[in-house]
Order: C-alpha cells, then structure tokens, then sequence
C-alpha cells in the first residue's frame, strides 16, 4: 500500500502560492526546468550504509563490539526535472563541481531505466507507507519525559488486522516527505545515484562555490553555494535512576530543529513480538517527513506545534515505559533538519512585471544519526561522547530482541 500523501509536488507548492494576497499582482511562468539537489551527513550507524550497501555480517559485527565511533559519511542525491523533451534520447544530464568537491569532473544524471522505479518515486518502506505486517502487536509513545503521556501507549493488534493491510493512521498525514522534482511531475527526468555512477563523496569533500548543471531537456543551470555539508551529530544515551533513557547530542550551528525517534521490542513467544516504537514529538505523528528534508518555514511551524525539537535543545528522555516494554535493547535515531539555498533565472524583476522563470534550483541540508541502546552496545553514535549508564553487567545466556537479533545479554 503507498501513501498518497508521501509526496507534495511543486504543482500543489505553486498553487499555494497562487493563494497569498498580492501574488496576483505579478504573473510567473515556467519554470522549464527544476533541480533539486539533497546534502546529508550520516553519522554512527547511519553512516554504515550512506556510502554503499554493508553486509549483515559487518553491520552485526560492529552493532556487538566494533562500533562506529567516528564513523561519518556525507551523502548526495541529484534530480533534474524538465516540461521538455530530450534533444536526443535519453535524458541525460551532468552536474560540474569545484574541485574541492572531490567528485572528479561532473556526477552523470541518467533518466529512469525501463521497468525500474525512479530515486524521486521510490522510498522507503516505513516512511512511504508500504507495511509488511509481523506478527504480535506495536506498542507507539511519543513524546520526550521520564513517565508516557495519558493514552499510552496506543496497541495495535497484527492479529486483528487483515493479511497485508497496514495499521490506520501508523504514518503522519500532516507532514508528507517533500519532493518537488519527480519522473511524475517531469516530462523528461534523470537522477544520480543510478546503475552507472553510485559511488558518494568522501568526508574530505566541499559543497562551497560554483556548481554547473548541463543537460539535453532544458537551459544550462549555474548557481553557487555558501553553505557546505552540515556538521555531524554526536548522540549518546544514559540510563537514568527512574528507568527512562537520557538521549544528549551536539548542537549544530546550522540545525533549524531536531526530532529523535527509537524502536524496540520483544520476542513474547507464541504470542509473537511487541515491536515498540516511541517518537519525541508531542503529538501521534509517526514517519513522513519527520524522517527526511523539510524546508525551514516548515520546522518552524512544527516546532510551535512542539512536534519538531527547537535547534536550542540537546537533549531528549525516553520514557521508562518505552524502555521497559523494549527489553534489552533500541535502535535510536536522530534527525537535524537544515537550511535551503533556493536559486532562479532570470532573477525575479522589480514591480509588476512578467517573471519568465528559465530554471530554478533547491539545494536542502540535513544531518542524521542512528545509535544502539542497551546493555552491551554503549548507546552512542557520531565522533566523541560517552555513555554515562552504570557499567555493563556480567554476561548471561543470549536471550532475543526486537526483529529476532539475539542479544548478547539477558
């Protein structure tokens, strides 16, 4: 099942606009062409995957002993969307940097293969809204505290569910992963990853100065960036006296706001799993766009709404409820949302003038971390911090987690 709210395309973003009082006053046309290019920086677990894919086996290993302290990664995701025909099949765009990019000359953007689905239309399964249902029952908390707010936490029962059907309302409505350049929105689209280029820019690499974008369904694109890769994020946990879980990260300088989320759970025997999973956010607001880039006026209004964490806050508790219905150990994550560089040409002119837009283009930042809590794991992520729970106890037979991962201690 996919969510028909997964994405907001620039046609619904321009007809907002079209809403605002005075915007009648100037027409705009085009633009003919669209590129939007994703900065991230993955931090800890986060970072295992950003540059390719890892093995179960590595990815087990480090979780039970060889960590990812200092691990980060920077990643990139590149999308061009033109209301134009190629000149000559297929479509095919480049994307020149500076050399402090370390990119070598140009990243190859390259049209959708046929019968493959497209970076900009694909996501990922949680957040797109695509379930495939465990058994057992999910346990969701929200909220940052030392004790679960009333109502909590909410069941779902798998059993009670029809076969394939995902639980109602399990995915934020409100706040849908944005993308404004997509193959459904473009007559002619490329993307970069794709199967001839994948491979991302290493920690040494600069974002700052001109970028280049040349292609065959549309007018050269140039603009130039001020802002570079944001910082990483450094997470750690600490097991307080009450039973709850203290999340603390590093404030980053560029960050507009923050939002954590864990899950958990454990094996009940016959009767199944519980997977838990528990969001900062003070309201039931799961997935979407919470996981992903959101412009800044967006966190801003989220974080009136206290569902997004102001970019002043370092720290987050997980209540005891959370950590007692998960058993031995959680998966945390944790989400900065940064800022935008928005670009356009010809620029807007003075007064009521025509605007005839050739292209625009968006460059949006964000920073992520994933970490491991429980005993045994060090609850940390990202380049330094430390654990401050009681030291680890003394192993005992394995007993299972959330998912079916046997745990090193019960």
């Amino acid at each position: 099942m996919r969510s028909s709210l997964r994405f907001v395309s620039v046609a619904s973003i321009a007809a907002m606009l079209a809403a605002v009082p005075g915007s009648a006053q100037q027409k705009a046309s085009g633009p003919t062409e669209r590129y939007e290019m994703d900065v991230a920086t993955a931090s800890g677990f986060a970072a295992l995957g950003a540059g390719g894919r890892v093995g179960v086996g590595s990815a087990l290993g480090m979780m039970f002993g060889g960590g990812p302290d200092g691990k980060v990664a920077r990643t990139l995701e590149l999308r061009i969307g033109s209301n134009q025909g190629p000149t000559a099949p297929p479509v095919r765009a480049d994307h020149y940097f500076e050399p402090q990019a370390k990119l070598g000359k140009s990243l190859p953007l390259l049209g959708p293969e046929p019968g493959k689905s497209t970076p900009s239309d694909s996501s990922d399964s949680m957040a797109d809204g695509s379930f495939e249902r465990p058994k057992g029952r999910m346990l969701l908390f929200w909220g940052c505290g030392a004790k679960a707010g009333p109502g909590q936490p909410v069941v779902i029962d798998f059993s009670k569910l029809a076969a394939g059907q995902m639980p109602p309302n399990l995915f934020t409505s409100s706040i849908p992963r944005i993308r404004e350049v997509m193959a459904s929105n473009s007559r002619s689209y490329a993307a970069w990853p794709n199967s001839k280029s994948s491979k991302q820019p290493s920690t040494a690499s600069s974002l700052i100065g001109a970028h280049r974008i040349a292609g065959n369904v549309g007018p050269e694109i140039n603009f130039t960036l001020a802002q570079d890769y944001m910082p990483a994020l450094n997470a750690s946990t600490s097991q307080q006296a009450d039973g709850s879980l203290m999340i603390r990260w590093n404030q980053l300088a560029p960050a507009t706001g923050y939002v954590a989320w864990a899950f958990g759970g454990m094996d009940r025997g016959a009767q199944g799993g519980d997977v838990v999973w528990w969001t900062s956010s003070n309201a039931r607001e799961f997935g979407g766009g919470l996981w992903d880039w959101l412009p800044p006026s967006v966190v801003a209004n989220l974080i009136t709404r206290k569902i997004v964490m102001p970019p002043s806050q370092t720290s987050c508790q997980i209540p005891a409820e959370v950590k007692k219905a998960s058993g031995e150990m959680m998966i945390g994550n944790l989400n900065a949302f940064g800022p935008e560089a928005n670009f356009a040409y010809p620029p807007k002119p003075a007064g009521k003038a025509a605007w005839n837009i050739d292209w625009t283009a968006k460059v949006r930042f964000r920073s992520h971390t994933m970490l491991m809590i429980g005993d045994g794991f060090g609850g940390q992520s990202g380049s330094s911090g430390g654990n401050e729970s009681s030291p680890a106890p003394e192993k005992k037979k394995k007993c299972k987690g959330p998912f079916g991962i046997s745990l090193p201690t019960c």
